[in-house]
């Protein structure tokens, strides 16, 4: 008997005799069930429990949150924000991103939906579409309309987005009846985790200072949004400085202020503080989106949102989904290791302490189930690995993008051979190719060689052969994962560890997108209802989150998920 074929029998042995031993167990410890949102423990008269549920789920995500950030800065934590979800939940301490590439909205889709861009269509913030000839951006909807101010930063839907969400599947298996919120600075970092059945999804404008929506959700901004935009939180804010939360000596997790390789904010001379935010922060109000005041808005408008939408009131489950946007701002700019990114980490340490124990005391404690991760992490500044002697360093994606053009006039004959290069990835002009009766194969591989010559390009994928391949586990995984036919490129560059694509002479601050850990090890802190204290090493995936959500709420997984609940570590 073949090798392969003994291992599928021993397989099917094993796979019977476990199902054997669950339906052993569910016979005889499982009673007669009746639905209860977060009833108590308790047997009716005919021997039958009741089934628990949380009154309020809240999901929060921090953009741009490494791993590490969790213990970097530990000693200057205080004990309500991060350490209270670490000592009194549970931390997955191995949460990886099974996918590439690795950005915000791909992040949020891949949280909520238990899945990934193959699957989910989010390939990217951004992507090119070859039947539009037009790059497009993740939520954009042209047939909506801004709710809440005059400008079009309300032309948002989650129309791109090609599956369910937890909130999506909430909101069916309760015939509408539970209540989804979604809030973040960024309109991505709410419409994803809000999915295309929410109550409401509400973003920062930047040009009005209000919150708003779109008409994908309703007509006009509910009465509590309102009355809150009216208080004009967001002047009040940019009228204030921003200081060190702590002295600036007792920095010293980070590196010194005003390092050459930090992004000073708009408006500011150099990246030093204290910086003068009311004397930089120009027209408008786009400066809050990187300065710690923007976690404080978001909190704030948060806390509004349970109070106004009624979250937790009822036996019901509802959904918060808040993200927090300012980290991302802040770490692009100034790098994992500046004294800036520290700041606002120890204040939205802050904001998260008030968050959780407001929600606590408005709906009870043991009540509400809360789960903190990031979308992304983010690489190292490279000129601050160099002064660390460590291999990094920057591509330049223009460059590789006229050098294949030009390589392709040169072996096939003149024409506009790539249509774009974005995302590490190559859109390759298909029309010419088949025109000319090509092998589209052919190609791909030519330009992947080719591109190979790069400083920093350590491999290149032709979408053909990820194709016909499978791949299993790894780095490849990751970007088969990532790979959605009708919207990713044909050529996929993977850059070396510590590279990122960078523009200009003397480029500044850091990215992410990347397949290598620093980008894909994030947070995963479950708190609250039924969530006993612990941690576990193993390793899980970010799509394991709406699937843990939906063993929890005995309700159907996001219909494109791939993830496995992870109650069977938290016993």
């Amino acid at each position: 008997m073949k090798y392969k074929e003994l291992l599928k029998q021993v397989s099917w042995v094993k796979a019977t005799i476990a199902g054997v031993l669950l339906l052993s167990a569910c016979a005889t410890t499982t009673p007669n069930t009746t639905v209860k949102s977060a009833g108590s423990e308790t047997a009716n008269n005919a021997g039958t429990t009741t089934l628990e549920r949380p009154k309020l789920i809240v999901g929060i995500v921090v953009d741009q949150m490494r791993y590490d950030y969790l213990y970097r800065y530990w000693n200057k934590y205080g004990s309500d924000g991060f350490k209270k979800m670490l000592s009194q939940g549970f931390n997955f301490k191995n949460t990886q991103y099974s996918y590439v590439p690795t950005y915000t909205g791909p992040g949020h889709a891949s949280i909520y939906t238990g899945s990934v861009p193959a699957l989910n269509g989010i390939v990217g913030n951004n992507w090119y579409e070859r039947d539009k000839k037009k790059v497009v951006y993740c939520v954009e909807d042209e047939t909506v309309q801004t709710v809440g101010s005059s400008s079009d930063a309300g032309m948002m839907s989650p129309a791109n987005l090609k599956t369910t969400t937890i909130t999506d599947e909430l909101r069916l298996a309760t015939n509408k009846q539970a209540k989804v919120v979604g809030i973040a600075l960024k309109d991505r970092g709410s419409i994803l985790p809000a999915g295309h059945m929410a109550n409401g999804a509400y973003w920062f404008d930047s040009k009005s200072g209000n919150w708003i929506t779109s008409t994908f959700y309703q007509q006009q901004l509910p009465q509590w949004v309102q009355e809150f935009n009216s208080q004009k939180l967001a002047d009040q804010y940019l009228n204030q400085p921003w200081e060190t939360l702590l002295p600036i000596e007792e920095y010293t997790e980070s590196t010194a202020d005003d390092m050459p390789w930090e992004r000073a904010l708009n408006g500011a001379e150099k990246p030093v503080f204290p910086y003068d935010v009311p004397a930089i922060r120009g027209e408008g109000y786009e400066l809050i989106r990187s300065i710690p005041a923007g976690n404080t808005i978001t909190k704030d408008f948060a806390l509004a949102a349970l109070k106004g939408e009624g979250l937790g009131k009822d036996d019901v489950t509802d959904f918060l989904a808040v993200s927090f946007s300012t980290p991302d701002y802040v770490g692009h700019s100034f790098g994992p290791n500046s004294i800036e990114a520290q700041d606002a980490f120890l204040r939205l340490d802050r904001e998260l302490a008030e968050l959780i124990s407001t929600i606590e005391k408005e709906v009870g404690a043991g009540e509400v189930l809360f789960f903190l991760t990031a979308d992304h992490g983010a690489a190292h500044v490279p000129a601050f690995m160099q002064e660390m002697k460590i291999p990094a360093g920057l591509a330049t994606s223009s460059v590789m993008r006229d050098s294949v053009d030009a390589f392709l006039d040169k072996t096939y004959g003149k024409a506009e051979w790539v249509e774009r290069y974005m995302n590490q990835q190559i859109y390759l002009n298909q029309d010419i190719i088949y025109k000319k009766k090509l092998n589209i194969a052919d190609v791909q591989q030519l330009v992947a060689s080719y591109v190979l010559r790069f400083d920093g390009v350590m491999r290149a994928v032709p979408a053909a052969t990820l194709i016909s391949s499978n791949w299993g586990t790894g780095m490849m995984a990751r970007v088969e994962s990532g790979y959605n036919g009708k919207r990713s490129g044909d050529v996929i560059v993977l850059l070396e560890p510590g590279w990122f694509e960078g523009y200009g002479k003397e480029p500044k601050g850091t990215t992410h997108g990347s397949f290598s850990n620093y980008d894909t090890h994030v947070p995963l802190l479950w708190y609250g209802w039924n969530v006993k204290p612990g941690e576990s090493e193993a390793e899980v995936a970010v799509s394991d989150i709406a699937a843990t959500l939906a063993a929890w709420l005995y309700i159907q997984e996001p219909n494109g998920s791939i993830g496995k609940p992870l109650q069977v570590y938290m016993k």
